[in-house]
């Protein structure tokens, strides 16, 4: 089965569709599918549900979709960084479900591993535990929580073979991992393709049985989303 493709639009033609629901990698502006959320945003496809840590920030990431008003809803733990989002949701424009962050991961990992739904302590006595079952384990109460069945997932690697064994670098491993094994296709951006049977079979951080299509996206602009400096000390 051939995996590459040439491009972020050659990787998702026919995967697209208005409503559906993606899994994004992703931690602030660390380890971003960007090609392929540009691709997604050029598609001009709408109503769309994203699952990610979070929406990126302005104009960066998902932040371009929410520009575009490309997006409905977002399944999220963190939304403080965008002022789009911020503003779109207490305007009534996007529906936010908010959901802690470990549980958000753990959604994405029993959805990948086909688990339907787990009970957690996390959120109890809270807004998130609200509509939601709670049940009794020895004498504690825990909430339910469903898992994350994507119609698509996007991440972003470090290197992959060509086979699509992936492995992340450092904290761009963070919601890349868990996000790729959610949905029903998985399609990843990778800075560097490398000949099968070249990477460590102990250091693959995702099999490639769970990817279907990839792109070398390089080169990539190393962006930071807080500049802070300080004036040079005199000599």
């Amino acid at each position: 089965m051939k995996k590459l493709y040439p491009n972020a639009s050659a990787a998702l033609d026919g995967l697209l569709r208005d409503g559906m629901l993606i899994a994004a990698g992703g931690f602030g502006l660390c380890g971003l599918p960007e090609r392929l959320l540009d691709a997604i945003q050029a598609s001009g496809v709408k109503n769309l549900t994203f699952a990610s840590n979070n929406a990126g920030i302005d104009n960066e990431g998902i932040g371009k979709l929410l520009r575009t008003r490309q997006v409905s809803k977002m399944i999220s733990s963190y939304v403080g960084e965008n002022k789009e989002f911020e503003r779109q949701y207490l305007a009534g424009e996007i529906e936010v479900e908010f959901c802690p962050q470990g549980t958000l991961a753990e959604r994405m990992r029993a959805g990948g591993a086909g688990i339907p739904g787990f009970y957690t302590r996390t959120g109890v006595g809270t807004l998130v535990a609200d509509g939601k079952e709670v049940k009794e384990f020895d004498g504690e109460d825990y909430i339910l929580e469903r898992g994350i069945f994507a119609d698509l997932a996007i991440v972003k690697a470090w290197k992959a073979d060509e086979t699509g064994n992936l492995v992340f670098r450092k904290t761009a491993r963070n919601f890349n991992q868990p996000a790729a094994t959610c949905g029903k296709v998985c399609v990843v951006e990778v800075e560097e393709i490398v000949p099968t049977g070249s990477l460590d079979p102990d250091g693959i951080h995702l099999p490639g049985v769970y990817v279907q299509r990839m792109i070398v996206g390089s080169p990539y602009d190393k962006k930071i989303e807080f500049v802070t400096t300080r004036e040079r000390e005199a000599a």
